[in-house]
């Protein structure tokens, strides 16, 4: 068979039969997501193709309960989220990131909301507000806490790196190239920043995570501009 024909073609692109995880990486940048009679929130406009029985709605700015309504209302995140309900398979891919399938064991991640593609219903989500002026500027606007047991993926831009934060060894990232943390660590906001600093770039050297405490820090080689949706 020549290798340029399109049956080989398709045979090299087909997705494959004898995988059927609930949240199954098909390609890097492709996440299969097999549902029977489930749930999965994921981030709007995420999906790519589905078969079967699903069905697709926009999650509801008062689904996570009144605490977050402001938070969601300033943050843009009350429209970022839909959810998949049914049987069948889900696509779901975001501009040709690399995804990673994560799964929680009552245990607690932070994630930029940029950066998380799908989660089961069995996780709780907070959103949480940068206290900071210079977290808007830096571009990470909010923040997303993922608790409980179950199936999380978060995307990144090329091949990320985890750095441990160890007491007394702080670690200091970019805002728009920091994917994720361990539930453990709170950020602050360290800035030398001047007037002039802000009507340029605005982030980068000039303003930094810091990270302190025993955990971890996920970090991706570019600096993402965010956009609220």
């Amino acid at each position: 068979m020549n290798k340029y024909s399109l049956k080989a073609f398709l045979e090299e692109s087909a997705q494959d039969e004898r995988k059927h995880d609930f949240f199954e990486l098909e390609k890097q940048e492709m996440l299969e997501v097999n549902l029977s009679n489930q749930t999965v929130n994921m981030k709007k406009g995420a999906m790519v193709a589905y078969v079967g029985d699903v069905k697709f709605s926009r999650q509801g700015i008062l689904s996570q309960g009144i605490g977050n309504l402001l938070k969601k209302a300033v943050s843009g995140e009350g429209s970022s989220l839909m959810t998949a309900t049914g049987t069948g398979r889900v696509y779901v891919a975001d501009d040709k990131k690399k995804i990673r399938i994560l799964y929680l064991e009552n245990e607690s991640i932070n994630v930029n909301g940029n950066d998380i593609l799908a989660f089961e219903s069995t996780i709780e989500q907070n959103i949480k507000m940068m206290k900071s002026v210079a977290g808007v500027v830096g571009g990470g606007l909010f923040q997303v806490n993922l608790k409980g047991t179950g199936h999380v993926a978060i995307t990144t831009h090329g091949e990320p790196l985890a750095l441990l934060v160890k007491p007394g060894e702080p670690v200091y990232s970019d805002p728009n190239a920091t994917v994720a943390w361990s539930g453990s660590l709170t950020p602050s906001i360290k800035t030398d920043v001047s007037i002039k600093t802000l009507i340029g770039r605005g982030s980068g050297e000039s303003i930094q995570m810091k990270f302190e405490g025993t955990g971890w820090v996920l970090i991706q080689p570019c600096e993402e501009v965010y956009t609220m949706q």
